[in-house]
């Protein structure tokens, strides 16, 4: 008898693979740790190095080049590469995320094992099961919540495992699907860019995936992640057609619609931990459009009324004419009265999209006593094949990129300089809450701009569009309806998101470590703000990558009845 998927999740759940040190997963046996009696042995960790082709890695601290001496070349080089994406995922002790104030700090594994092969995490993984080791599997790092380290732990490192392979029609194992559909496969070790530099830059498809470069696609898929377009191609776990996965008992399984479909279901966005190690991911891909473009700029409001007036206006003007499947990214609405544009637009020209945003292009210029613009608003579009074209980007459009300045890097390793800020950061707080269409009603337009003034007295609130499937196709709806996510995405504009961070704090660094007093003030503030939201909208759901730590109702907030 097939069990109610919600059944399925639960008993998968209760025996996870992985617990990681987040959200107070029960164990089912004691963790043997170094020093305990029964901690493997020497002869035993060199049979696993063995068995994984001599792989094995005894890992050391993140900061050990300091250890010794921080004035040595060594330390000052590593200092300098804390806030590199590109040098943090190449460490087998590093993490995009340093740590979260009063909840966890990163932490090296005792030992890795550098999978190359499926083989590879087989034989990881019935190890760590034989000798009752807490196992852990990074392939980005980019888990907010720490899932990608674990002390005392044997890592799973899926780095090395980056493959990407392009199908003109894919067939699905076991599915009668002639003749298949246009699909990607994808070694869950590999990071966004060098996907869509594959799939799009090369072969002029597109692949949902992350708006950050470095993301790694196993994580991202495996929590239904969001991608700059996802207004029109829907959440990246719905876009997976067959994933192959090692489950507890060292099994090699085939996940797909019609092979292990509960598990399939599972993998579409129930979260990056707990059924399994995912070798390899296959989504698939779309027709590109010829443009896609972003607008951004920054208006400052000059007092309180002035800028519930902007909030008011941009809201209207947004429900007017940017819900639709064309727009995405987001705008912040900040607490010394600024309103940050940070959109993107998709299948538009660029002469479309300056007519679209002319009357509320007008609306300030009218209003020059109240409103100045600190940040120039700027629209432009690119042929969407270039649109994450290292080259292309680099001479069209280099004050929005970094470069890793490493001199043996590769030239295509970029980022994004609005996200820079998040590589190697320790968290302050971090919470979301999906706000529903139904606020963009015109009968309560008004209830929604006195609760983004209101929050944004606290911190800033920053909506993501793409994160909210309403207004997207129908066929993007409906794919998200068939994965765990919260139903309530489905019917939401938006995701609110609210959240601040400070420098690298990793074990061992050269100062006193993070400011712990300022990270708690700005976490409390951010739960003031959450809480203008969520009173005003008490079924607000939460997005499972980008919640709260201690949030206790976060299995309802990520998943809502399933």
């Amino acid at each position: 008898m097939r069990l109610p998927r919600r059944s399925v999740l639960r008993s998968l759940g209760a025996a996870t693979l992985l617990p990681a040190e987040t959200r107070a997963a029960p164990s089912l046996m004691p963790r043997v740790r170094p020093g305990d009696p029964a901690w493997p042995s020497p002869s035993a960790w060199s049979a696993l190095n063995q068995a994984v082709g001599g792989r094995l890695i005894e890992v050391r601290p993140l900061l050990a080049p300091c250890e010794v001496q921080f004035t040595s070349a060594d330390c000052g080089e590593l200092l300098r590469n804390l806030t590199n994406p590109y040098f943090l995922g190449e460490q087998p002790a590093g993490t995009e995320t340093s740590g979260w104030v009063d909840a966890w700090q990163s932490s090296a594994s005792v030992y890795a094992v550098a999978a190359h092969t499926t083989d590879d995490v087989v034989a990881a993984v019935n190890f760590g099961r034989t000798h009752r080791l807490r196992l852990v599997v990074r392939g980005g790092g980019h888990s907010y919540l720490g899932g990608s380290n674990a002390a005392d732990s044997l890592l799973i490192w899926m780095h090395p495992m980056d493959a990407v392979t392009l199908h003109d029609r894919f067939v699905p194992q076991g599915c009668d699907d002639p003749p298949g559909k246009p699909a990607v496969s994808i070694g869950t070790g590999a990071r966004w860019l060098p996907v869509y530099t594959a799939v799009t830059t090369n072969a002029g498809r597109y692949v949902q995936g992350g708006g950050c470069t470095t993301v790694g696609v196993a994580g991202h898929v495996l929590g239904n992640g969001f991608g700059s377009f996802s207004k029109r191609y829907g959440a990246a776990g719905a876009a997976l057609l067959e994933a192959e996965i090692v489950t507890a008992d060292g099994a090699v399984r085939i996940a797909n619609a019609c092979t292990n479909a509960d598990l399939f279901w599972a993998l579409k966005g129930a979260g990056s931990c707990g059924f399994g190690v995912v070798t390899r991911l296959t989504l698939r891909t779309r027709e590109l459009p010829p443009f896609v473009g972003l607008a951004f700029g920054e208006i400052k409001a000059n007092g309180d009324e002035a800028f519930r007036q902007l909030i008011a206006r941009f809201m209207d003007f947004y429900a007017d004419r940017l819900f639709n499947a064309h727009w995405g990214e987001s705008v912040a609405f900040g607490p010394n009265n600024t309103l940050g544009i940070h959109l993107v637009f998709h299948d538009l020209s660029e002469v479309l999209a300056r007519d679209i945003f002319k009357p509320f292009s007008d609306f300030i210029a009218a209003a020059k006593a109240d409103y100045t613009y600190t940040e120039s608003l700027t629209i432009l579009a690119v042929p969407a094949r270039h649109w994450w074209d290292p080259a292309y980007l680099g001479k069209t459009l280099p004050a929005l990129l970094f470069r890793d300045p490493r001199q043996d890097a590769l030239g295509a390793n970029i980022w994004y300089r609005g996200d820079a800020a998040q590589a190697g950061w320790f968290i302050h707080g971090y919470e979301s809450a999906w706000l529903p269409a139904a606020l963009l009603a015109q009968d309560r337009r008004a209830q929604l701009t006195e609760l983004l003034f209101a929050a944004s007295r606290h911190w800033h609130v920053a909506l993501h569009f793409n994160k909210g499937l309403a207004g997207a196709p129908l066929d993007a709806i409906a794919a998200a309806r068939e994965t765990p996510m919260n139903p309530a995405v489905t019917e939401a504009f938006a995701l609110a998101i609210i959240g601040a961070g400070g420098p690298p704090a990793f074990p061992g660094m050269p100062d006193a470590g993070p400011d712990l007093a300022l990270a708690r003030r700005n976490a409390a503030a951010i739960r003031r703000a959450i809480s203008v939201i969520r009173d005003a909208v008490p079924e607000a759901g939460s997005y499972v990558s980008e919640a709260a730590f201690n949030d206790p109702a976060w299995q309802r907030r990520s998943f809502g009845d399933n």
